[in-house]
């Protein structure tokens, strides 16, 4: 399935959804992809992460209601998914600037939020940079923290902060003892759609005197990889290069599609906020 399709079939699903629990699970489902890159594609190319889409439009739909005039805030609350009207009327208010009880008397202050539409559009500008290599399984060593799909975007660069804050010094010599590369991994095996592992390491030597407790051995399995070369200053470049990748080369590529649950960031030594700063993202892909 292309990827412009998946992002509307996603949208329409979730229309036909929007009251339901889970409805960020099941979308994926839905659309036979695995929800890390689903989401990550999702937020890269519309802007809002699938729960922030979600909610905003039940607090559209629930702003209609109010302004109908037929139901109760307690009973408008409990149809949009809220538990207690007091958490209705903050997420209310914090999204149409105005009170639900204000909004009857302001009809007018209603927030407008639409189902999105999903269009490709085709531009000028440099060829992204990238080759197809086969890998066979190797093992990395590093920090694992399991994440939230969404909330995946904030919480990443906050684990990254504390690695470099806490524990780059006492284990640089751990991650990088066979390369000087540091990984970014995301891992979604199981694909069930409410977690998945996010790892900062480095690739391992079989060697047992450099494990420790607080770090973790994981095989990553032989795949073939789109390998897209990056350069600038982290993290803009790489944020750039990924909304490209989801905008541009998934969207147009007819030959390949998304292969598996991982995802990797690889970091070389260096000065990461050098414009000529060369990174990468490995994305794991089959032929279509």
């Amino acid at each position: 399935m292309e990827w412009i399709e998946i992002l509307r079939k996603a949208i329409d699903f979730l229309e036909q959804h929007l009251l339901e629990g889970d409805v960020v699970e099941k979308v994926a489902k839905e659309v036979y992809l695995s929800p890390f890159y689903f989401q990550k594609g999702f937020k890269l190319i519309t802007g809002y992460t699938i729960g922030e889409y979600v909610r905003n439009r039940r607090l559209y739909l629930a702003a209609l209601e109010v302004n109908k005039g037929n139901g109760r805030v307690i009973d408008i609350a409990y149809k949009y998914g809220y538990d207690t009207p007091e958490s209705f009327t903050k997420a209310f208010t914090r999204f149409h600037g105005i009170s639900p009880i204000k909004m009857k008397e302001k009809p007018d202050k209603i927030n407008v939020f639409h189902p999105l539409q999903i269009s490709i559009s085709i531009k000028g500008g440099n060829k992204i940079d990238y080759r197809i290599e086969e890998e066979e399984a190797f093992k990395v060593i590093g920090l694992e923290k399991t994440f939230q799909y969404d909330r995946a975007f904030v919480d990443i660069p906050q684990f990254w902060k504390a690695y470099n804050s806490q524990y780059a010094k006492k284990y640089c010599s751990i991650l990088t003892q066979s390369a000087s590369d540091v990984y970014g991994i995301s891992i979604d095996q199981e694909m069930k759609g409410k977690m998945f592992s996010y790892l900062i390491a480095g690739v391992y030597k079989e060697n047992e005197d450099v494990i420790v407790e607080e770090l973790k051995v994981t095989t990553i399995p032989a795949l073939t990889w789109a390998k897209f070369r990056c350069i600038g200053p982290m993290p803009q470049a790489l944020q750039a290069l990924n909304t490209r990748i989801f905008n541009e080369w998934l969207p147009g590529n007819s030959d390949y599609e998304i292969g598996a649950g991982y995802n990797i960031e690889m970091y070389p030594k260096g000065d990461v906020h050098d414009r000529d700063y060369v990174s990468e993202i490995w994305i794991p892909v089959k032929q279509k």
